[in-house]
């Protein structure tokens, strides 16, 4: 049994190397989605090794009532698929704050703000191209957890579009 084991783990380490690709060192560029309110992002990638990576991505939103961002971070685990394309899931989390004034529902006129924080996940494909540019697209849900006045306290699904400079 043991010698069963040690062959499949030798044929999966064997398989993955095999599908390994060079991650580029950095990547900087947007990530265009909903966000779950706080508009696009500005997002960069770290090679961590050639098949892991560290996405850190700012998102914020600045109104006549409403002024927030949010920060997101997570590790990526990348596998290549074929001829430039890619397919790679993470996992992470991140902090946010925002604040508003709504005379609608509040009549006292202040200022509420609310900092929260959140776990994420994504999964998502990418195409490498020649050239440094990198396009992605990913889907990535949230859980968020802050005061619930403000109903923050709830699973946000986000896909995006991701267009990076790498170098």
């Amino acid at each position: 049994m043991k010698k069963i084991f040690s062959v499949l783990a030798v044929v999966a380490i064997t398989m993955v190397a095999a599908n390994a690709q060079s991650i580029s060192k950095n990547a900087l560029g947007l990530r265009l989605g909903d966000n779950d309110g706080f508009g696009g992002e500005i997002s960069y990638q770290a090679r961590l090794s050639n098949t892991h990576r560290l996405e850190l991505d700012l998102g914020w939103r600045d109104g006549k009532n409403y002024d927030g961002f949010k920060l997101a971070g997570l590790h990526q685990w990348v596998w290549n698929i074929e001829n430039g394309f890619n397919w790679y899931v993470g996992l992470g989390g991140g902090i946010g704050s925002f604040s508003f004034n709504d005379n609608k529902n509040f009549n006292d006129g202040n200022d509420y703000t609310d900092t929260f924080v959140f776990g994420a996940g994504d999964i998502g494909i990418e195409y490498n191209f020649d050239i440094p540019l990198l396009i992605s697209l990913d889907f990535r849900p949230e859980i968020a957890f802050g005061d619930e006045r403000y109903n923050n306290n709830d699973l946000g699904l986000d896909i995006a579009l991701g267009l990076r400079y790498q170098f």
